[in-house]
């Protein structure tokens, strides 16, 4: 069983932090579903496209290896959406994911967001969970927004 105690998050300092970013989540993304343009334009440049706009992205080291990340990209008056949550599978269900939510959802708070959205699949029962345990609630059909993923089939919300 890994370490979690030992694993520590932070935002996104160096190149290859975000090659790890790009890189965890194109592994998941690839074993279930297939990268999209949305998937490869945050990926390829999460400074640009997350933080210079004003969200941020964070890291879970274990180590000097990157275990699992996040971002928090804003959507305007006040509501940012989490993307591209990626942690490792072994380092899965210890935590992590939960940390770095909660790291994610006190950035967006501190930036002045009052709602954190976002999207996901159904057959990911574990991360589905995961959002619901750590307060997001379902949107219904007419509370959505058009996804740019041809897989997002869940939208959830939390009110801050």
């Amino acid at each position: 069983m890994p370490d979690t105690a030992s694993v520590t998050i932070a935002d996104l300092a160096s190149p290859a932090d975000a090659e790890a970013f790009r890189t965890l989540n194109e592994a998941w993304i690839s074993r279930f579903f297939t990268l999209e343009d949305e998937d490869r334009k945050l990926l390829g440049d999460p400074v640009g496209q997350i933080i210079e706009p004003g969200g941020a992205v964070f890291v879970a080291r274990l180590g000097d290896d990157v275990v699992g990340c996040v971002g928090i990209a804003p959507e305007g008056d006040g509501v940012f959406e989490l993307v591209k949550m990626a942690v490792a599978p072994d380092h899965q269900g210890h935590g992590t994911g939960r940390r770095l939510i909660r790291a994610a959802v006190d950035r967006a708070r501190e930036l002045g967001a009052h709602r954190v959205t976002l999207e996901t699949n159904a057959t990911l029962a574990s991360a589905v969970h995961l959002y619901e345990t750590s307060g997001f609630r379902h949107l219904g059909p007419e509370e959505r927004h058009p996804s740019p993923y041809v897989r997002a089939d869940v939208a959830m919300v939390l009110d801050l």
